[in-house]
């Protein structure tokens, strides 16, 4: 498996605290059956991102970690006005590992009238938008055909893989359970901040998939699509995007019921 969206570089956001920590991160990986690991620290209003500092403390994990997982650096990019004017001058140092593919991270709880514009202008740039985690973005679960839309426009989506345990809530699992038979997932990752509240592991979601969804959902989630992502390339062919069905009311049932005179 590969891990597009994970926090282990130490003393660079709120992921490993120390090498310590970062080097535990990077063994759980390993021993739960990652073989790449993107680091992806965070960039946005708290935590400045340093691409030259991230690749020295790469190298310097690569070392104690041994060959497995393969690190790689990316960017947890969170679109701001002045993020948008770094990574349209220089869109290699915030993208994974070099290529097109840029992890974009929104507020929680607010989204900004323009935000199609500005993906689009990312995708101008050259840029593909893996839209990270919104089964945890209260905007996203209360829109269903927000995410739609913009996978039709070429966006991508990466789910974390604890919300598809249950561990984010229920609001999260049904959010994943929704978009995943509606094919809107691309990526599964860790997100992972830590070795215990949150850690870096991804074996027990990819057999749920499996078990849920078939080997071949989850081989495309969890190996195809983001080995395609490290390595730059088109994603492999998946099944379509679905439109989601609208949630029946309770009003709407009545009115039936009424209508039907019972």
């Amino acid at each position: 498996m590969i891990d597009i969206h994970c926090h282990p570089l130490p003393e660079q956001d709120d992921g490993a605290g120390t090498f310590e920590e970062a080097l535990a991160m990077c063994r759980m990986a390993g021993e739960d059956g990652i073989t790449h690991l993107v680091a992806t620290p965070h960039c946005n209003y708290q935590f400045r991102f340093e691409p030259e500092e991230c690749r020295r403390k790469i190298v310097q994990l690569q070392a104690a970690v041994g060959e497995r997982p393969q690190l790689l650096l990316g960017c947890d990019f969170h679109l701001s006005i002045e993020n948008l004017q770094r990574v349209t001058a220089d869109h290699r140092q915030y993208t994974i590992n070099g290529t097109s593919y840029l992890l974009v991270e929104f507020d929680e709880h607010f989204l900004p009238d323009p935000m199609e514009n500005i993906l689009y202008d990312l995708q101008v740039a050259g840029l593909t938008p893996i839209i990270t985690h919104p089964e945890r973005n209260g905007m996203f679960r209360r829109k269903p055909d927000l995410l739609l839309r913009w996978v039709l426009r070429g966006c991508l989506v990466q789910v974390t893989a604890q919300s598809y345990l249950g561990k984010f809530g229920i609001e999260s699992l049904r959010s994943t359970e929704a978009w995943l038979e509606n094919n809107l997932v691309h990526f599964f990752a860790s997100d992972a901040h830590d070795t215990r509240r949150r850690p870096p592991l991804l074996s027990q979601c990819y057999q749920k998939l499996a078990t849920e969804r078939g080997e071949e959902i989850a081989d495309l989630l969890m190996k195809k699509n983001p080995q395609a992502v490290i390595e730059g390339k088109p994603l492999p062919p998946g099944p379509p995007p679905v439109e989601p069905k609208p949630k029946r009311s309770w009003y709407a049932f009545l009115q039936r019921w009424i209508g039907s005179g019972r």
